[in-house]
């Protein structure tokens, strides 16, 4: 309806950097609402991480789990989809700087960019030991792996050996306990009749995990329980290693080297450097500490959400995990309602379900807290996991699809596509293999199991 000039009040703007669980959250619950809505993101999809490990297995493929955010909001007019990258934030003029050199003002900004790999200062061992954020992490990851038993098999056919398939997983959180039972069942399971000269299923998955236990975060059953379930498919867990190098071909953890052909990163995270962009008070890990609506000091203008955001509630920090970032995205997003309203805010308050690790094709734990207390494993555990996952999983063909690939999976004992794409070449595999097989030959440095050398 147009003002007493004639003109047509412009509705607030809200801008939301991050396409993540938060950012979507508070942009699905804005959409349809008298705001204009600006989501800004580097990617044109949103991926859903707790799903990534299986596309690095080759379970699932990457348009499985990841949805483009413009398909998602088609018919909510409200909200427009921007892809590029916040590179400056003006919390004076009430704007964000982007990479195409743009500048977007703002009435209220919502800050939902996650987080990413904290390689504890050591930032040279990345190219080494890759860790999984992204659909591009887990590409990367499935093209290590599938390589390796390649390279083996070549190695086992022109000179009849092979070097030991170790692959070495660092950290035994959720992600890192996903990822070694996957790897144990890619090897022990789906790929057993795939090869003439090696037996994939000798691969050897090793758990270096810093702390006394895998799992650290749940309860101290649940925890000895997964090491059992890992255990039961022959993945080894070294508790309280400490990894002090990473180089091509080996990890150093409490000063005993272990060989590995693949080396993969579960140990730690970062929050995303937007934080360093607002001024605000950050912790040591860079997340923004805000207050109990969700704003950083000074700032009632401005949300934080998901990882980036350092919330506390009775006394300990919210887990980096998808559901506080939903709820935090909602949250943000009846807030700023509730200012346009008149009314007062209210703090945010998490609502803890509870946490779950799956463990190999039919196993799983879980800290139930919602709607009754338990904790679960085994089958009963990795179906509820199932469940939840695909409930949440954005778009009714991804379920779908995903359902169908797992059933298929379950009972015929076959991944998805086993593809390897791009670099054929492996860091370290030439150290691994030695300067000079059995025969005499040497291998050509220009072939594919050639050291690599990491980008600088």
């Amino acid at each position: 309806m147009a003002n007493e000039h004639g003109s047509i009040p412009r509705k607030p703007r809200v801008v939301i950097v991050g396409a993540g669980f938060a950012g979507l959250q508070a942009a699905l619950h804005l959409a349809g609402k008298p705001v204009d809505v600006l989501l800004i993101d580097r990617r044109n999809h949103h991926t859903f991480q707790p799903l990534l490990y299986q596309v690095a297995l080759a379970a699932l493929s990457p348009g499985d789990i990841a949805q483009p955010i413009r398909s998602i909001f088609r018919n909510r007019r409200n909200v427009k989809v921007l892809m590029d990258e916040v590179v400056g934030i003006d919390t004076h003029a009430k704007s964000v700087h982007l990479r195409s050199s743009a500048t977007m003002q703002y009435d209220y900004l919502i800050l939902a960019t996650g987080s990413t790999h904290s390689y504890f200062g050591h930032d040279a061992w990345e190219p080494y030991a890759p860790g999984l954020k992204t659909v591009e992490d887990a590409i990367e990851i499935r093209r290590r792996i599938l390589l390796a038993f390649e390279l083996a098999e070549r190695q086992a056919l022109e000179h009849g050996s092979h070097p030991p398939l170790n692959f070495v997983v660092v950290g035994g959180g959720p992600t890192g306990v996903e990822l070694a039972g996957a790897i144990s069942d890619i090897s022990r399971l789906y790929m057993r009749e795939d090869f003439r000269h090696i037996d994939p299923s000798k691969a050897h998955v090793i758990v270096v995990e810093g702390t006394p236990r895998v799992l650290a975060s749940y309860p101290e059953d649940l925890s000895r329980k997964a090491a059992e379930e890992l255990q039961a498919l022959g993945v080894e867990v070294r508790a309280n290693a400490q990894v002090t190098d990473v180089q091509p071909g080996y990890v150093i953890a409490n000063g005993q080297k272990i060989e590995s052909v693949v080396t993969l990163w579960a140990a730690g995270v970062q929050a995303s450097p937007l934080g360093k962009m607002l001024g605000a008070e950050m912790d040591k890990r860079g997340a923004i500490i805000v207050d109990l609506y969700l704003n950083p000091a000074g700032h009632r203008e401005i949300f934080v959400c998901g990882d980036l955001a350092h919330a506390v509630e009775n006394g300990k920090q919210l887990p980096g995990v998808a559901q506080p970032a939903m709820q935090m995205g909602v949250h943000a997003a009846k807030e700023i309602l509730t200012d346009l309203a008149g009314n007062p805010r209210t703090p945010f308050h998490y609502f803890d379900k509870g946490d779950m690790a799956t463990i190999g094709r039919h196993s799983a734990v879980a800290d139930v807290k919602w709607p009754f207390n338990a904790h679960m494993s085994g089958l009963s555990a990795w179906m509820a996991w199932l469940t939840i996952h695909l409930y949440f999983l954005i778009g009714f063909r991804n379920r779908i699809i995903v359902m169908l690939h797992w059933i298929w999976m379950y009972f015929a004992l076959s991944v998805g596509p086993r593809l390897i794409t791009g670099s054929q070449k492996l860091p370290g595999w030439g150290k691994l293999i030695g300067a000079a097989p059995p025969d005499g030959t040497r291998l050509d440095p220009n072939s594919p199991g050639a050291v690599e050398t990491p980008p600088s």
